[in-house]
């Protein structure tokens, strides 16, 4: 059992958040009534997940997209009321790790990927701005794009769509886990046969065949499963919590 506001603390210092300039705020966005013993995970705080949360029995509900986005009304009024309302009826906690998460050697949704795919890591550089986003690596074996799609659809369980044309046999790839399609020019530019992200753009087929780089979009949800059960798992076993995670599936 912990204190929520100790909980918060160590995933601020192990994400170093406070580094992070984020389109959403990180942290305790909704402060619960009690200490946490039971911990709920998914990837968004939708309604769905709020109330399998409060029947779970969660004292606090770790996400990775939580509320309060850039440029969203503020008012707690509407769907985002109705959530938060249910959260403060059952005092549970709420807490939410976007880029931070995204970003983190070991827990963070690229480390996650990369080790689900079986990805060798040989380089993590900034992405729009933000350092830690953009990964590259290669795979043990060169594979046919057809193959590395069905392999990519065995670990996260969705179909990649697959688009561009590059070269007849993927080695070196670079990947960003959900709506990192607008990197696909700097992934290119790092020489890579294939680039990883979670969405596509109309543009994202004409940019791929003319950088000569295949492009999978591996869905947003499904390439942001990983980290944010990574983080609950490791907090799980430093301070003895109960860890459920709760898979609410998109299909974007």
């Amino acid at each position: 059992m912990v204190q929520v506001l100790e909980l918060v603390r160590y995933c601020d210092e192990t994400l170093s958040s406070a580094e992070f300039s984020d389109y959403a705020p990180n942290g305790l966005q909704v402060e619960g009534t009690r200490e946490v013993s039971r911990l709920c995970s998914a990837v968004t705080a939708s309604r769905a997940v709020v109330e399998r949360a409060v029947e779970a029995g969660a004292d606090a509900l770790l996400v990775h997209h939580g509320y309060f986005w850039k440029g969203e009304p503020a008012p707690l009024v509407g769907m985002k009321g109705e959530r938060v309302r249910r959260l403060m009826a059952a005092g549970v906690s709420l807490l939410a790790y976007h880029l931070p998460l995204d970003a983190h050697p070991e827990l963070g949704n690229n480390a996650c990927l990369a080790a689900r795919l079986a990805l060798r890591v040989e380089g993590i550089h900034a992405g729009a701005g933000v350092p830690g986003l953009l990964w590259e690596g290669q795979l043990d074996e060169p594979q046919a794009p057809e193959a590395f799609a069905a392999h990519v659809a065995a670990v996260t369980g969705r179909e990649p769509l697959h688009v561009g044309s590059g070269p007849a046999r993927i080695r070196r790839l670079a990947w960003c886990t959900g709506a990192a399609e607008g990197m696909l020019g700097a992934a290119a530019a790092l020489g890579v046969d294939a680039f990883i992200s979670g969405e596509i753009s109309e543009r994202t087929t004409h940019e791929a065949r003319e950088l000569g780089v295949h492009y999978f979009a591996a869905g947003h949800h499904a390439t942001e499963r990983y980290g944010v059960q990574a983080l609950a798992d490791h907090l799980a076993g430093v301070f003895g919590l109960e860890h459920l995670y709760l898979e609410d599936d998109n299909p974007v």
